[in-house]
């Protein structure tokens, strides 16, 4: 008897398709066009990569920074903007030339379990970005409207309607919203430094790194130039965003079978996401120089968003007269709020497409957008209400506090889940088998990139102990430090056995592909 019950459209699929299906290869590119037409229609995945660089977490750091330290750490941001171009240059070309994003890519090669664990360990990652945002939406949502924290913060999770929305309009309209609202942050602040009348002589000078940039002396505010370089270079280059590249780059259509045209795209897609990159760049060099020029030296006690838009409204902490006048019609700390609320819902778009990759190409499992936004963005809710709720009767500098410390803590997972990204990355795009020989790495490519792996992975490392420290407040007791040494050594040694682990298993699966191609190679010259 024919079975008459009706289908049920089932919320959680089997995924096994293309990476990001639903825009994959939608993007037709013109032939034959001048290098502008062209690079316009390439123009976008790289601006869904650079909010991950300007994201609500970038923001303290960089400004303490450079209140603390004034153009010291100009030269690390410079650094991570430069690595960062190289790593996700790398991310877009595996994804164009194998047509695999990086989750693939790696599940492709390694078994079901490694597989799950870098799944479970980027899921963590794309959390701890979200409660960032969550953070910085909720506060500017609350600067803005004076709407409370706690209401403020279940705001949030309804951007999931704006997500729904954004699905229905197509991905090159996405893309343009993300450049615009990027385009609001560098005027907001750009306005602002331009008031400050900066020492663009300084501004040069920080550019060049030196022996102080990476030294433990002096401590200034709780903060070392040390612990601010670990902060700003934690805080620029994330994991998701390597995810993210390998699949977006894909969107546009192209003859694979044609290696001109696939070296046109790889050609293309790094000039536009190295543009945008350095829009990142400058995005966060102006906080820096925002910390440095906007405030007055050591006025600022809190370094919290709280404290920031406060400072920006106080004449008494402007640098010079022009911003104390300006800084008296309230124009400075709303343009503040509305930055960091457009940073927020930038990140909420690019890591819910992240959150869709890794879940289809790591554990082949799919569900609609908003439903992923949903079910991350309630999870992240979660802490920052626990942390809302238990300060909500001490006093507002607490409650600041304990809110910038659960952002700066909740980066953690970011160091520790990068370098299992960043590896396997190198690892395919050095390899013959994987990229074939015109687009494998050059030497200088592959020279850079393990000295960014290797160094990024040990700075990472060794800044792990005081971000596990973090966990126990501002002033932790001996024993406590005694444990937040012995967790972070601990997670360190976990680090090391996974990283060892994906290596080799990447190998074998690296020789597997390599046979698999001379036996092709075999059958093609028998015919």
């Amino acid at each position: 008897m024919k079975d008459e019950t009706p289908n049920r459209k089932k919320l959680i699929k089997y995924a096994n398709g293309p990476s990001l299906e639903e825009i994959n290869s939608t993007i037709e590119v013109p032939k034959n066009k001048n290098f502008l037409r062209t690079l316009s229609v390439y123009s976008g995945p790289g601006a869904l990569v650079a909010v991950g660089y300007m994201d609500p977490g970038n923001w303290s750091t960089s400004i303490t920074g450079g209140q603390n330290f004034e153009y010291l750490l100009m030269s690390v941001i410079l650094l991570s903007s430069l690595v960062a171009m190289l790593l996700q240059y790398m991310a877009a070309k595996l994804g164009i030339v194998t047509q695999m994003d990086l989750a693939q890519a790696i599940r492709a090669r390694t078994s079901k379990s490694l597989g799950i664990v870098l799944w479970i360990m980027t899921e963590f990652a794309i959390m701890a970005t979200d409660i960032a945002e969550v953070i910085g939406a909720a506060i500017a949502l609350y600067l803005l409207f004076h709407i409370p924290l706690v209401i403020a913060v279940f705001i949030t999770v309804f951007d999931v309607l704006l997500l729904l929305l954004l699905t229905k309009i197509g991905f090159r309209k996405i893309e343009a919203i993300v450049v615009c609202l990027i385009l609001v942050i560098i005027l907001v602040f750009g306005y602002q430094v331009a008031l400050s009348d900066p020492d663009w002589g300084g501004v040069l000078k920080g550019l060049v790194p030196t022996a102080e940039t990476f030294s433990q002396h002096p401590t200034v505010g709780g903060m070392t130039p040390l612990t601010g370089a670990l902060g700003i270079i934690g805080a620029t280059v994330m994991p998701h965003n390597l995810y993210l590249h390998s699949a977006i780059s894909q969107t546009r259509k192209i003859d694979h079978d044609d290696k001109d045209q696939v070296a046109m795209s790889v050609k293309f897609t790094a000039w536009d996401s190295n543009i945008q990159l350095t829009c990142a760049f400058f995005v966060n060099a102006l906080l820096l120089i925002m910390g440095v020029a906007v405030f007055k030296s050591g006025t600022v006690k809190d370094s919290s968003f709280f404290g920031l838009f406060q400072a920006l409204s106080d004449t008494k902490t402007m640098s010079n007269g022009i911003l104390a006048s300006v800084a008296k019609t309230g124009v400075l700390s709303t343009l503040f709020a509305v930055a960091l609320l457009a940073s927020g819902q930038n990140s909420t778009i690019t890591g819910t497409l992240t959150g869709q990759v890794i879940m289809e190409d790591f554990v082949h499992l799919k569900m609609p957008l908003w439903l992923r936004r949903l079910v991350t963005r309630l999870i992240s809710v979660i802490p920052v209400l626990i942390c809302v709720t238990l300060t909500s009767s001490k006093s507002a500098i607490d409650e600041h506090v304990a809110l910038n410390d659960l952002m700066n803590n909740s980066q953690v997972f970011l160091a520790f889940a990068l370098p299992f990204s960043m590896l396997p990355l190198l690892l395919m795009t050095d390899s013959e088998a994987e990229m074939g020989r015109r687009f494998k790495n050059s030497f200088i490519i592959k020279l850079f990139g393990w000295i960014s792996v290797i160094g990024l992975t040990y700075l990472n490392l060794l800044g792990l102990p005081a971000q596990v420290e973090g966990f126990f407040g501002d002033n932790p007791s001996k024993m406590q430090l005694m444990m937040a040494d012995d967790i972070a050594y601990g997670l360190i040694a976990i680090v090391i056995a996974l990283l060892i682990w994906t290596v080799v298993e990447l190998y074998k699966g690296n020789k597997m592909v390599e046979r698999i191609n001379q036996e092709n190679e075999r059958i093609t010259e028998n015919d």
